[in-house]
């Protein structure tokens, strides 16, 4: 059982940057695998990035990887994904999710946070 908080996100101008924090509380933080979605105005939930539990090797998609970065402070049970040279088409609700071990890491999470909405203008 985990408990996730994502908080940072806001308005901002395309090419601007945000930064998003999710903490975590429950179990041991270094149990989960954890990562971003996001969902868009009429779209499906997608995946962004996720870190390892344990060997913090981290993973991405196609369209943020040159952009976004992932990390995790284990002591301070927190993952983050700092988000920069943002374009419009990156306006959604993001998510920080837990997934509970494994070998998977674009898929089937455990747990999910509430959201936090991050809007691109342009």
């Amino acid at each position: 059982q985990v408990e996730l908080v994502e908080s940072g996100g806001r308005l901002v101008q395309a090419g601007g940057s945000v930064g998003l924090s999710c903490v975590a509380s429950g179990r041991t933080f270094t149990d989960y695998h954890m990562a971003w979605f996001r969902q868009a105005p009429g779209k499906d939930r997608e995946f962004v990035a996720a870190i390892d539990r344990i060997t913090g090797s981290t993973y991405y998609a196609d369209s943020v990887k040159a952009r976004f970065t992932i990390s995790r402070d284990n002591a301070k049970r927190t993952v983050y994904l700092q988000m920069n040279s943002l374009k419009s088409e990156d306006t959604a609700v993001y998510y920080c999710a837990a997934r509970l071990g494994g070998t998977m890491y674009y898929n089937k999470y455990d747990y999910w946070g509430q959201g936090t909405q991050v809007t691109v203008s342009s």
